[in-house]
C-alpha cells in the first residue's frame, strides 16, 4: 500500500461526522423552506437567475456543482486500486449491487409507484420526469458520504478507499449508457448529447481537475494536502444548500399546491435504500465477507452521489422538472435513514459474525 494511501485510511478511520453532514437533513430542510417562500414572494429573481445559461447550462449553478463536487473527488486515491485484488469478494459484491442491481430496482420501483400507485395524485405531466429523477438517483452511488458511513460502523478505511476509486472509475463510463437505457425502457426521450454533456460536464472534467489539484497539494506534503482539504471542505455543503435554494425557489408554487409530492416521491427512495442495503449485507455474509469489509460494501450502494443526481437532472430537464425535485428528495431524506442502517450494521455484528464462527 502507498505512503498517501496508508495515511489517508487512518484519517479515514479515525475521523467523526461532522457538524454539518450530521445536521445535513435540517440544513436541507430549512433551504426546502427557505427557497420555497423565496419562489413564491420573489419569482421574478428566481426566473431571472434561471435566465442566466450558455447551451441549457445554468451559469450559476454549474459553478456551484463544481465546487460542490471537486472537494469530494479530491479525497478519492487511484492509486490504491492495486489493492482490489486482496479483497475480491467485497469488491466484487459492491459493484453488482451498484451497477447490475441498484439502477434497475429504483427504475421498477419508480414506474411502480409513480406511474401507478400514486399517479392519481400528482401531475401528469410530469410522471416522465419524476421517474427520470430516480433513474438518475440509482445509477449514481455514493462517492464521498461513504468515507463517513465507512467510518461510522467501524469500516476497514483502505477497502473503502478502493472500493470508492474503482466505483467512480467505472462510473466514468456506466453512468450515461445505463441512464439512457432505463430512460428508454420507461418509454422517456433520451437527450443523448445532454446525457454525454453532462458526463463531460460533471463527472470526467471535475475528476480530473480534483484529482490534478490532489496531485500539486501532495507534492508539497501530506500535512499541506490536510490543512487544503480541511479549509475546503464545507464548500461542498454549501454549494449544496445553496443550489437546492435555487431550485426550490423555481419549484415554490408547485410545492405550495401539492406539498404531498415530496412525501410520494420519498417512498421509492426508502424502499430502494433499505433493499439495497439489505441485500449488499445478507452478500457479503453469503461468502464470508469479514464485517468492517462488510460495512463500507453495503454503506456505498445504500447510498447516493445526490449531488451528481441532482446537476444532471437540472441540465438534463431544467431547475422546474420533477427530475429535479426527485433527486432532492433523495437528499432530504438519505442522512437519516443512513445513520439508522450504520446503527443496524453495528447492532448486528454478532449475528453476522456467527455464520463464520460456525464454519470455522
Amino acid at each position: 500500500m502507498s505512503v498517501q494511501c496508508e495515511v489517508a485510511a487512518k484519517q479515514i478511520a479515525g475521523a467523526p461526522i461532522g457538524f454539518f453532514e450530521r445536521w445535513l437533513t435540517l440544513w436541507v430542510f430549512l433551504c426546502i423552506l427557505g427557497g420555497t417562500a423565496l419562489g413564491v414572494a420573489l419569482p421574478a429573481v428566481a426566473q431571472a437567475v434561471g435566465r442566466m445559461e450558455i447551451a441549457h447550462v445554468n451559469i450559476p449553478v454549474g459553478l456551484l456543482i463544481w465546487v460542490m463536487i471537486i472537494p469530494m473527488l479530491m479525497k478519492i486515491d487511484f492509486s490504491s486500486l492495486h489493492e482490489v485484488r486482496q479483497q475480491k469478494a467485497g469488491i466484487g459484491i459492491t459493484l453488482f449491487v451498484n451497477w447490475a442491481v441498484k439502477p434497475f430496482t429504483m427504475a421498477a420501483l419508480g414506474w411502480l409507484f409513480i406511474r401507478h400507485i400514486f399517479a392519481p395524485y400528482l401531475p401528469a405531466e410530469q410522471l416522465d420526469s419524476y421517474i427520470a429523477g430516480l433513474i438518475l438517483l440509482g445509477a449514481a452511488p455514493c462517492t464521498a458520504m461513504v468515507f463517513v458511513w465507512s467510518n461510522l460502523c467501524k469500516g476497514d478505511a483502505n477497502f473503502t478507499i478502493s472500493q470508492v476509486a474503482l466505483n467512480d472509475l467505472v462510473m466514468v463510463f456506466a453512468f450515461a449508457p445505463i441512464v439512457a437505457f432505463l430512460l428508454g425502457v420507461s418509454a422517456i426521450p433520451i437527450p443523448w448529447d445532454t446525457l454525454f454533456l453532462s458526463v463531460v460536464m460533471y463527472i470526467v472534467i471535475p475528476l480530473a481537475l480534483a484529482q490534478l489539484w490532489r496531485k500539486l497539494l501532495l507534492k508539497q506534503g501530506q500535512a499541506h494536502f490536510d490543512a487544503a482539504m480541511a479549509k475546503i471542505g464545507p464548500w461542498t455543503i454549501t454549494a449544496l444548500l445553496a443550489t437546492l435554494v435555487l431550485l426550490f425557489a423555481f419549484q415554490g408554487e408547485a410545492i405550495i399546491a401539492q406539498p404531498l409530492i415530496i412525501a410520494m416521491l420519498a417512498v421509492p427512495i426508502l424502499l430502494q435504500g433499505l433493499f439495497i442495503a439489505a441485500l449488499g449485507y445478507w452478500l457479503n455474509r453469503k461468502f464470508c465477507v469479514a464485517h468492517n469489509i462488510a460495512g463500507p460494501s453495503t454503506m456505498i450502494g445504500a447510498s447516493n452521489f445526490f449531488e451528481l443526481a441532482v446537476a444532471v437532472a437540472i441540465v438534463l430537464y431544467g431547475f422546474e422538472s420533477g427530475a429535479a425535485l426527485a433527486t432532492v428528495v433523495g437528499v432530504l431524506i438519505e442522512v437519516p435513514v443512513m445513520l439508522w442502517l450504520v446503527r443496524m450494521v453495528n447492532y448486528s455484528k454478532a449475528w453476522y459474525e456467527r455464520r463464520a464462527t460456525q464454519e470455522q
